[in-house]
């Protein structure tokens, strides 16, 4: 059963510096890391990063505990290169996740969606079993 999540990323999330030059960071395919950015949210992306007046930033996914289901994903943009990240490219936005978040989101796809309803990146995600009513979380 997969389940899809709503979240917004926030251009204000991107101060995130690092001066750790000597990083292990992948640079692959959607189909080697799973993760699949869809062209209107590859679209979205690019152009929050142009309103922010930013190449440098990259949108970074993670999974990290909490929410009432036990795991909710974070999307954020990030300057930074942590050592194991792996890097999917999708034209000139590149999608980053850590090592650790990697295996929760294969086979996940990004969207946006921009209805009367809602709007935001949703994220539908085959390895999830079960969410929460009000969407936030997985597990």
């Amino acid at each position: 059963m997969s389940t899809e999540t709503t979240q917004s990323v926030q251009p204000s999330e991107a101060n995130h510096t690092s001066t750790d030059s000597s990083v292990d960071v992948s640079i692959t395919s959607a189909v080697s890391t799973g993760i699949l950015l869809t062209d209107v949210a590859a679209e979205k992306v690019a152009a929050l990063l142009a309103q922010e007046g930013r190449d440098d930033l990259s949108l970074r996914v993670a999974v990290q505990p909490g929410g009432c289901s036990g795991l909710r994903y974070q999307l954020y943009f990030d300057d930074r290169a942590l050592d194991g990240d792996n890097v999917t490219e999708f034209g000139s936005v590149k999608v980053v996740t850590d090592k650790m978040s990697t295996p929760y989101l294969m086979g996940a796809s990004i969207d946006f969606v921009d209805t009367i309803e809602k709007q935001g990146f949703t994220i539908d995600n085959p390895n999830a079993q079960g969410s929460c009513a009000c969407g936030d979380s997985f597990n």
